[in-house]
């Protein structure tokens, strides 16, 4: 590891929390049902420990569809193997 010099020196390495965000700065954005969906089922398998790969969007767009109740419990049994 190289010496340090005046012209570079290191962040410090002590970690420290972020403010909590502010409610009034918060985005109006409404986000479609099937995209939130996508969305949890995504990080539900990579949770489970199942990244999705590339090939598996048109079977994540599928699971995407159905209704809200049958999402749920597919992230439900998502949720019970991790």
């Amino acid at each position: 590891m190289a010496p340090y010099t005046d012209d570079y020196r290191p962040a410090p390495a002590a970690d420290f929390l972020l403010a909590p965000p502010n409610p009034a700065e918060r985005l109006s954005y409404t986000i479609d049902p099937r995209d939130r969906h996508r969305l949890d089922l995504h990080a539900a398998l990579t949770t489970a420990g199942i990244p999705p790969r590339p090939e598996d969007r048109d079977a994540i767009d599928q699971l995407s569809n159905l209704p809200a109740d049958i999402n749920a419990t597919l992230q439900r049994w998502l949720h019970h193997t991790a």
